[in-house]
């Protein structure tokens, strides 16, 4: 039998998620050497902490000030779901000729799909988002100036900040770490969450695309309410029951 505190154990079990992207409660069982039902209880536990998420038989680590995935493990995770997310957003564009994208893997696709056969003006703190639009004929870039944060390539401080309150933007493509009807948008790194809520502030329409595990996650920094966005998309996997009570906060919620 495991000789190991319940503190060591569920320390273990989240190092394991974070390093893997996300644990199995067999596969940790034979590991640490206890009952699946000790397992469980250390991922209620962690549930309960806002360290993990609970899954069908496992659990995934949730975004926090002390750790965030990074780009590279992003476009590696639910891609299919995120190419459905990013081309629905990206039929929202309407009439915009300004538009904001925002950093990380699921807004950089929204970026691909926006169309190239018309003028279109974008403003990114994303250098992948620049770099996938800076040869399109018709679109301008604007790259936000500032430190480049190494995990997700995307500037950050006031140097960002502070550009993007000159401008007056058509529709914000906007990302989050975590989405929730009590605590709005949340991000780990209070730097990105000013660069978000000031994106949030130049533009006069908001839409925020995400897939269904971004649903009830917790961040440290809140960077807007449910009520400031005009549309979430999202996809099937996130219950009709659950798309309808936020639908009731203000915005239209597209499962695709």
């Amino acid at each position: 039998m495991s000789t190991r505190t319940a503190e060591e154990r569920q320390r273990e079990i989240v190092l394991a998620a974070r390093r893997d992207g996300s644990v199995d409660v067999t596969a940790l069982a034979t590991e640490l050497g206890v009952a699946k039902e000790t397992v469980r209880r250390d991922l209620r536990v962690l549930e309960d902490h806002g360290l993990l998420r609970r899954t069908h038989g496992g659990a995934y680590p949730v975004e926090s000030a002390g750790f965030e995935t990074t780009l590279a493990f992003r476009a590696t995770s639910h891609v299919p779901e995120k190419r459905r997310v990013a081309g629905a957003a990206a039929e929202l564009l309407g009439d915009a000729e300004t538009v904001f994208v925002d950093e990380g893997f699921t807004p950089q696709l929204i970026a691909e799909a926006l169309p190239t056969d018309r003028p279109l003006t974008v403003v990114t703190a994303s250098l992948p988002v620049a770099g996938a639009l800076a040869e399109s004929e018709h679109v301008s870039v604007l790259l936000l100036g500032g430190r480049v944060r190494p995990g997700t390539l995307a500037t950050v401080d006031h140097w960002t900040t502070k550009m993007l309150a000159g401008f007056v933007i058509d529709l914000a493509f906007i990302g989050a770490n975590g989405i929730s009807r009590e605590h709005g948008l949340t991000t780990p790194d209070p730097a990105v969450s000013e660069v978000k809520s000031q994106a949030i502030r130049a533009a006069r329409r908001t839409v925020f695309a995400g897939v269904h595990t971004k649903f009830g996650a917790v961040s440290f920094c809140r960077f807007a309410d449910i009520g400031a966005l005009e549309a979430i998309v999202t996809s099937t996997l996130l219950p009709a029951a659950e798309a309808h009570r936020y639908s009731l906060l203000g915005p239209q919620v597209i499962r695709v």
